[in-house]
């Protein structure tokens, strides 16, 4: 089970809403691996961050259809998790040293 846990977060997902979200409401945003339950994304955050967390929200994101002259493609569909951090447990950075 520990294993899978650090296979859970693949990457923070960095955007204005994202980052309008982390400063208001303490929440951060992650992609995912598509078959994370919302308890696996929890355990892996606060064990991969030293953090409480408190909610966790998540989104399965559609791929986009791409097309290069007559060949139509689709990038592969995604999921995002909201994170809601407790407040005064510790904070998650994502840009450590800049």
């Amino acid at each position: 089970m520990s294993e899978r846990l650090f296979q859970i977060l693949l990457a923070p997902h960095l955007s204005e809403k994202g980052m309008d979200q982390k400063a208001r409401h303490n929440v951060h945003v992650f992609r995912v691996r598509t078959d994370a339950t919302k308890l696996e994304i929890k355990k892996a955050v606060e064990k991969a961050f030293e953090v409480k967390v408190e909610a966790v929200r998540t989104a399965n994101v559609e791929g986009k259809k791409r097309r290069v002259g007559r060949t139509q493609g689709k990038r592969p569909n995604w999921k995002k998790a909201y994170v809601t951090v407790k407040p005064g447990s510790g904070e998650i950075e994502y840009f450590e040293g800049t």
